[in-house]
């Protein structure tokens, strides 16, 4: 089995050509041909908190086919994808060649969908999709106005990007990187782009001009505060991410004066039936050229220098990790 291993808390991660396969444990083995790099990994191979177990395989997402079952759902030579429960933090996860996971929030890769497309979508794009669907499921619609995605050139953003304006929303994209993104962006569907500075620098008021009916937000901290007091009365925001920090300096204003949802999106521990729904619709609706266009793949051993641009904000889009070379 080959493997990326985080030995213990502090230790440098560790790329093994022959890893122990008595690490692994769960009623489901897969052969693992995909993951993908996202933020949290890039914390979790950088010692930044992610991994609460040691030693641990990293690596939230993972794509394959299962070899052996325990479970009666699941039967070998099914592919299968996997998005967090946990994989990467507290059980082992997809930057390795070989894993044996839980079977209850193991999804069946919907018919046509490849394992590359599949890893290219990742829990950044299965975030973007719960995201999309809250905001319908609270009501917004595309008549209802104007909806603002920040960190929109990131994974989760660009994917939230491109589902909002195919389904016909106008899309707000909200970048620090205008000149270097801006094509990028306008060829997912950004309608118009928002310099982040100007959610990002201070708190504003309370209370600011109704730009936009709903958001969703990857970033948190002095941001979600500036977006909330921008939300339209009745709208929604679904928060994911924490790129800027946990905290939130707000007040209860946008919330109980305008009746603003805040959701919080929660990919970790999705039921099975909301699992399944988001994958069926990616596979219907999400454009494979846009996605492809979208993508890098790397193999397992570049994810390393991978994880130090995606922290540093180099990284634009989705990355596969082809596991297999």
């Amino acid at each position: 089995m080959r493997a990326i291993l985080l030995e213990s808390k502090g230790a440098p991660p560790r790329l093994l050509e022959d890893a122990d396969e008595s690490l692994l444990d769960g009623e489901v083995a897969v052969d693992v041909t995909h993951s993908s790099l996202n933020y949290k990994d890039g914390m979790a191979l950088a010692g930044r908190g992610i991994a609460r177990t040691h030693p641990l395989i990293p690596g939230i997402d993972l794509v394959g086919v299962v070899t052996e079952s325990a479970d009666g759902r699941f039967a070998p030579g099914e592919a299968v994808v996997l998005n967090g429960d946990g994989l990467g933090e507290t059980r082992h996860g997809g930057f390795a060649t070989r894993a044996r996971v839980r079977p209850d929030a193991l999804v069946r890769l919907p018919e046509g969908m490849t394992p590359e497309r599949a890893a290219a979508i990742g829990t950044a794009g299965f975030t973007a999709m719960l995201s999309v669907l809250r905001l319908e499921d609270d009501g917004i619609t595309p008549e209802s106005g104007d909806v603002l995605v920040t960190g929109a050139s990131g994974g989760a953003g660009s994917i939230a990007v491109a589902l909002l304006a195919a389904r016909g929303y106008r899309v707000l994209a909200a970048t620090g990187r205008a000149e270097e993104n801006g094509d990028y962006l306008r060829s997912l569907g950004a309608a118009e782009l928002v310099d982040r500075r100007e959610l990002s620098e201070e708190v504003g008021r309370p209370l600011q001009s109704q730009r936009w009916a709903a958001a969703i937000d990857g970033v948190g901290s002095t941001t979600l505060v500036n977006v909330l007091a921008g939300t339209r009365a009745l709208g929604t925001v679904a928060a994911y991410g924490l790129a800027q920090g946990p905290d939130l300096p707000a007040t209860v204003l946008p919330f109980i004066l305008r009746g603003v949802t805040l959701a919080g999106i929660n990919s970790v521990e999705c039921p099975t039936d909301r699992r399944e729904r988001a994958w069926q619709v990616l596979a219907a609706e999400l454009d494979t050229d846009l996605l492809a266009s979208m993508t890098t793949t790397i193999g397992l051993a570049d994810t390393l220098p991978a994880a130090e641009r995606i922290l540093a904000g180099q990284v634009r889009g989705r990355t596969v990790v082809d596991v297999t070379r």
